[in-house]
Formats: structure tokens, sequence, C-alpha cells
């Protein structure tokens, strides 16, 4: 079978990532990626629809491709995938865009394969076909659920996705020793939209303990880091589990909080409306080392300057590791849309932009700290800047959407874990030399 040159862009979140992985994995062993939509014989856009600039980034994007293809010497296929497309729905978009020769929404993941296939006159593709990775060398994630089943007044990604529903857990063994053992990869990162619910689907009471024990012996997997956890899922009993577990499990929490005032999340309609105090602290009396990441959002309608202040003092005592903010959008289809108190965008950035400065003093507090340590640190990449010098992370950095370490030494080597001497700190970013 003929060579397929592949040009692939995965917008949004690792979730959509893994699809594309895994469409690039189906397409066979002849796939040969490329840089540019002109040397392609198909163009892959993995398409983001959760928020109104998610979707302006994804239109765009979409455009440059036809654009760049239209300008070809041989027109490639154009297939558009993902959220977008689930959340729009194909018709209205082919109407809109008739230059994309496909489009494919979420409900069909099953049927991506064969349809690209049929687009590029293939048939017959294994669809068990194991993924190709786009990630940088010594991580992977491993999506161990699809959609999500909460009624979060803001969020479109149950209309999108669909209910929470989980991946078994023979399919998430396979691919995981799959990707370390064969693969070399020593860091996984699971996620979902809630990796606190995995398994509630399956009957298993108690899923993600079950998951754990299955990924926990794979040989040759050295960090293994949960992302996405509800704040309602991390029970006494669940932390007094992971506590017990020791590595490769790291005391990552991403715990996507989104306020700290009991009105906001209840008007929210979030699956934990109490004092999110009590979350974070049932967090440290288990893991008194734990790194704490969380997502805010301000701004929600109703957000008065006693809620925000309330917020700030909370994200002052909680001292989080990493924290997002990020301003409300107001989704067409989302209860919170029709609510009464809509906050100007002025305001929002004001208070986004106040929580972001309190929190670059906490980080860089917290990683002046570190200075004259040893920490293990996860190569990932050259710096394209400076020659010898390459980019990582310690363990308490997740992949793109923490800070970095920069690292220098002989044994210095992507997808290589090094012992380096933290020398520097910056805001959010580390150096350190191997």
């Amino acid at each position: 079978m003929p060579s397929t040159r592949v040009h692939t862009i995965s917008l949004g979140c690792p979730k959509n990532r893994v699809d594309t992985e895994r469409m690039l994995g189906v397409l066979g062993r002849g796939l040969v990626p490329v840089d540019s939509v002109a040397e392609a014989d198909l163009v892959l856009v993995n398409t983001c629809g959760f928020i109104r600039p998610a979707v302006e980034e994804s239109v765009d994007t979409v455009l440059s491709v036809i654009r760049e293809a239209e300008g070809a010497a041989k027109k490639p296929v154009v297939a558009v995938t993902g959220c977008m497309v689930s959340r729009y729905g194909a018709a209205d978009l082919a109407a809109d865009l008739p230059e994309v020769d496909l489009w494919l929404s979420t409900r069909e993941l099953d049927h991506w394969p064969a349809l690209v296939g049929a687009a590029l006159g293939k048939k017959n593709l294994d669809t068990m076909g194991p993924r190709r990775l786009s990630t940088a060398p010594g991580f992977a994630y491993l999506k161990i659920s699809e959609g999500c089943s909460h009624k979060c007044a803001f969020c479109t990604i149950p209309s999108i996705r669909g209910k929470h529903v989980s991946r078994g857990l023979d399919e998430l063994e396979r691919e995981a020793r799959l990707l370390v053992e064969q693969g070399g990869v020593p860091e996984l990162v699971l996620v979902g939209q809630d990796v606190t619910s995995y398994g509630h689907d399956l009957g298993l009471t108690d899923g993600l303990k079950h998951l754990l024990d299955r990924l926990m012996p794979i040989k040759g997997l050295k960090w293994l880091r949960l992302m996405y956890l509800y704040p309602a899922g991390l029970t006494d009993g669940l932390l007094k589990h992971l506590a017990g577990l020791g590595r490769p499990l790291l005391p990552y929490f991403d715990i996507p909080l989104q306020h700290a005032h009991p009105e906001i999340l209840a008007a929210m309609g979030r699956p934990f409306a109490q004092d999110p105090s009590l979350v974070i602290d049932r967090v440290r009396a288990h893991f008194p080392e734990a790194a704490l990441r969380t997502s805010l959002i301000v701004g929600f309608p109703g957000e008065t300057d006693k809620h925000f202040k309330a917020l700030k003092g909370f994200v002052e005592r909680s001292r989080f590791t990493n924290l997002g903010v990020f301003p409300y959008h107001q989704e067409e289809g989302t209860k919170a849309a029709d609510l009464p108190g809509q906050v100007p965008q002025g305001t929002k950035t004001r208070r986004r932009n106040s929580l972001m400065k309190l929190q670059e003093e906490i980080s860089r507090e917290r990683l002046e700290a570190l200075i004259g340590t040893r920490q293990e640190v996860l190569v990932e990449e050259e710096s394209p800047e400076w020659p010898g010098l390459h980019v990582g992370r310690v363990w308490f950095q997740a992949p793109e959407v923490d800070g970095v370490t920069y690292v220098s030494g002989p044994k210095v080597k992507p997808g290589r874990m090094v012992l380096a001497d933290i020398e520097q700190a910056k805001s959010y970013d580390l150096v350190a030399l191997a």
C-alpha cells in the first residue's frame, strides 16, 4: 500500500490529542508526517469547541488550511474532526465551508479511521493499531474515559462529548504497557473529564483504585500523574489508598475547583459546592508534600466584589503550586448563558490579572526555596534558542500546562531522566545543571 503523507493539527485539550494520535496510528505503517499542507495527501484538523475563543481559533485554523490546500499542486483531502464539529453539526459547518472534504464529530470516534480511509481510497484499515505519539519524548497521555455526566452550568462538554463512559481495565492496561514497555515512555499522564469517576459506569465501586493497581507495576514506568480530579471524588478513602501506593504515582493533584465562594459554586452547579479549603486540607493531610494545581473562573454571572475578594483570599491562603485563571465566557446552550448579573469583560480581565499577579509571587517564592536542591528532571527537547540547553520538567511540572525546567549537562538527552542541581528560579520556571 503506498504511503500517505499527512499533516496534522490538534487543538484543545490532551484528550483531543489522544484522539489525533489514535487516528494517526490506524492510518497504517506507511504514514509519513509532513510539515506543511502543500506536501500532504491528508490534512487532519482536530478542533476544540469548548469556549468561544477555542471555536474562533478552530475556524481560523480551518480557513488557513483551506487557503493553503487550494494553492497546493495536488489538493489534499481536508478532514476536520473533534469538538467543534460535535457542537455545531457537520451539516451546518459544511454549508459554510464546502471546501472541507470530511466532517467528523466526536460521536463517530470509532468510525473515524474507516471514514478517512474511504476518503483516501484506502480499505481495511486496522482500527486496533497503536497510537502514533505526537508528544515530546518522555511522556504520553492515557485517556481513561470519554465525556462527562456532571451538569456544571457553564460547561459545554456533556453536550459535545456525551455522558461519562469509562474505557475497560484490560484495554487501558494493554495500551499503557505498549506505551511504556515497548515505547519506552517513562511518564504516563492519566486524563479524563473526571478521573475520579473512572469505572462508576462499569459497576466498579473503586474504579480508579483498580486501574492504578493495574498500572503501578508496569516495568519502566517512572512517573504516573493524575489530571482532572474532581473535588467531590477526593474522599478520605481514596486519598488513603493513594498515599499507600508510593512511586511511580506522583503526589500531584490537579483539582479544577473553579471558584471558592459557596454562592458562586452553587450557581455554577458544581458537584462540590462547599468550602474548597476542606478538599485542600484533606489532600495535604494525606500528602503533606503534595503539589496542588487548580483552575479558576472569574466573572461568572453574579460574581460581586465580595465574591472575588473571597476567591483572592482563598488563593493567597492555599498557595497553589500551579494555577490557571480564566475569564467566564457566555456560551450559547449552557444554563449560565441566561443567568442575570453578567459581568463586564473589563472586570473579568482585571480580576484575572489580579489573581495571576498574586500567583506569580507565590510561585516564585516556592521555586526559590528549591535552589540548591537536587531534583529528577525528565528531559523533553533541545532548546531552539540555546545550543546545549534542554527543556524538561521536575515532578510537580505537568506537561504543557505548568512551568518547565531548563537543564544542561553531558548526560542530558530528550526522553532521559537525569538528576540535576537547581541553580536558579524564575516566576514559573527553574534552571538546573546535571
